[in-house]
């Protein structure tokens, strides 16, 4: 598989943050197929230790694979299920998606859409102007429910997880549309490069940690999980685009500060010059609403010199879009990252 078909294969495995074994156990294997030997922590995220010619100064790369999601919040009287948001997203950006429930008590999945409860215009005079909070949100299932009695007979309870339709399309122009972009295109990444190091016998000059992180999008992903040989931490994720941003769809994104302060500066300088050294197209941005697995480290009180980067995403949060190119970027980017010497 290349980079490509792991992204598709990532966007459509559901994996919001508190339900995420699937993905974990498929990157888990996969990467075992490769030939490496992989952890599970006790939290739930995957740890790849690559030997390198180097031992007593380590590198740590990070990609998380939990999303944005929903879990049922209470299921009203006339079947229909409210909803509470996991992760940092508003509800207009989730309007008219459709989603699957994930039954905890029976292992079932069952499929609906996400509506405003004042949906039809030809009932609803404020179908347009009211709010789109919990109270007005709510899920329409594709089964013959009319009533709470009859939704939780199918096993649906509050604490049940809630996916929304990825809708994973690649077009002929090289664009990638999908939910989960963030940050489902990073961890493809760096699966690709594990097993590319493995088919090319590729020899990384330091110990590197690759950590699939699965509890990123609520804060946490990857702090508790550091070896303490490690003096670099990069975190792969996404750059943010919009108003003032310098982020693009078509390059590799390298975030110089984000809401947690400034990344380390020496070592952002590191990538650009490896950057403008080997040709990598490249922008540097402030992500002024953002935290990374990196900066959830440092907030831990990790000793170490922390680093962000990643694919520009278009709409984030939501209907997301990135280009080949910059996932081309991305990847060259990673790669000669860990191929080059370490700083002093």
């Amino acid at each position: 598989m290349n980079t490509l078909d792991y992204i598709i294969k990532l966007t459509n495995t559901p994996s919001p943050t508190g339900f995420t074994r699937e993905i974990m156990d498929y990157v888990q294997q996969e990467v075992q197929s490769f030939g490496y030997q992989t952890t599970m922590t006790p939290k739930g995220g995957v740890m790849v230790s690559v030997s390198g010619a180097n031992n007593s100064k380590h590198r740590m790369v990070t990609a998380h694979l939990d999303t944005l999601g929903a879990m049922v919040r209470a299921i009203k009287a006339d079947g229909r299920i409210k909803m509470d948001l996991v992760g940092g997203f508003g509800y207009p950006s989730i309007e008219g998606e459709n989603c699957q429930v994930h039954v905890a008590k029976n292992g079932k999945t069952y499929t609906g859409t996400i509506l405003m409860h004042q949906t039809s215009v030809h009932v609803y005079k404020d179908a347009s102007t009211a709010e789109r909070n919990q109270t007005n949100m709510e899920i329409r299932l594709d089964e013959k429910v009319k009533s709470a009695e009859e939704t939780k007979a199918l096993g649906i309870q509050v604490g049940d997880f809630i996916s929304f339709e990825p809708r994973t399309t690649v077009t002929e122009s090289g664009f990638i549309k999908s939910r989960h972009l963030d940050d489902k295109v990073s961890a493809a990444i760096l699966i690709k490069l594990l097993k590319s190091y493995k088919e090319e016998n590729i020899d990384l000059p330091y110990t590197t940690h690759f950590y699939f992180s699965n509890n990123e999008e609520i804060g946490y992903g990857a702090n508790s999980s550091i070896p303490s040989q490690v003096v670099e931490y990069l975190a792969v994720d996404m750059g943010a685009m919009g108003d003032d941003q310098e982020t693009d769809e078509y390059t590799v994104s390298i975030c110089v500060k984000d809401a947690s302060g400034p990344y380390h500066y020496q070592l952002r300088q590191h990538m650009v010059d490896l950057a403008e050294k080997h040709a990598i197209p490249y922008k540097l941005d402030i992500y002024p609403y953002y935290g990374s697995d990196a900066s959830a480290a440092m907030h831990a009180g990790a000793d170490v010199r922390h680093a962000l980067l990643g694919a520009g995403i278009e709409s984030s949060h939501s209907y997301e879009r990135t280009h080949m190119d910059s996932v081309v970027a991305t990847e060259k980017m990673v790669d000669t990252y860990l191929k080059s010497e370490m700083l002093e």
